[in-house]
């Protein structure tokens, strides 16, 4: 197949229309447990969760583990099917994904997961890593392709030098600048950010964090960024969802959710996490 050239223009974006939907969600793991060979385990997962990412916005979602909030995480970015339900794509149900459509969706929506050591190969350099995305979409050539992966790797704040590396020569945080720069290698419309932080030393978490809020700035960029931790929630979220044992019990704006949370497990929550940042001097009095 012959190659595109590199055109990652955006379509005007319909400020009304979700990026991506859920409806009634629903997504049933079944295990097998006990004694009996036969014997089959139900476990609701994610239950009739609606939401919408909107464009420009970033939804945090926070619960504890098992809550399942990587879970619906998964069904928005394409990797987990739902029981039941709805998945909207751009107001377009793809629910039942064809081939064509999981192509279209990988090119608007990126997913960056919890350990970067994992998530990169590590038999792979950096700039292989970086121009995969427009190889599997026959994006560009070869010269373009390492034009765009240079641009990526300033983007996230990384120097050059890191193009030839493999993952293992790469501390934790710059193995992370790199999952964040794949992820934009077809320029998004939205990223999921599962748990992006919580591998990474206290000191880089907030780097990472203020990397991911300039480039969302700069981008336009939606998100969902999922957390166990309501602060890191707080920080670099529009709006909150709190979910727990795979419903949504609460959700709203930060301030609202943040100041005046009406649920007892967000209250728990709140109360549990120390704040990531100084207090406000408004927060204060």
């Amino acid at each position: 197949m012959m190659n595109q050239h590199i055109d990652l223009t955006k379509p005007e974006e319909k400020p009304d229309v979700p990026i991506i939907e859920l409806k009634d969600a629903k997504v049933i793991f079944t295990t097998r447990a006990g004694s009996g060979l036969f014997h089959k385990n139900r476990i609701t997962a994610v239950n009739d969760v609606n939401l919408k990412l909107m464009p420009g916005k970033t939804i945090g979602i926070v619960g504890e583990s098992g809550c399942g909030k990587s879970t619906t995480a998964n069904v928005m970015c394409g990797l987990q099917s739902l029981t039941s339900g709805k998945v909207l794509f751009k107001g377009q149900d793809v629910t039942h994904r064809t081939a064509k459509e999981r192509m279209e969706i990988g090119r608007v929506v990126s997913a960056v997961f919890q350990d970067p050591a994992t998530a990169l190969n590590a038999r792979m350099s950096v700039i292989d890593q970086l121009i995969d995305p427009l190889a599997v979409h026959h994006l560009g050539s070869k010269a373009e392709r390492d034009k765009r992966a240079h641009e990526l790797i300033r983007m996230v704040g990384l120097p050059f030098s890191v193009l030839g590396a493999l993952p293992g020569q790469l501390s934790g945080g710059q193995r992370q600048r790199v999952a964040i720069a794949r992820a934009l290698s077809l320029n998004p419309d939205a990223i999921i950010a599962d748990e992006p932080t919580s591998a990474l030393d206290v000191s880089v978490r907030a780097q990472i964090l203020n990397l991911l809020s300039d480039l969302k700035r700069q981008l336009g960029l939606s998100m969902v960024f999922i957390s166990h931790d309501i602060q890191t929630i707080r920080y670099i979220s529009d709006d909150v969802i709190v979910m727990n044992h795979g419903t949504i019990v609460e959700r709203g704006t930060t301030d609202q959710v943040m100041r005046h949370p009406t649920n007892d497990y967000t209250k728990t929550l709140l109360d549990a996490a120390p704040s990531l940042l100084h207090p406000t001097a408004e927060e204060c009095a």
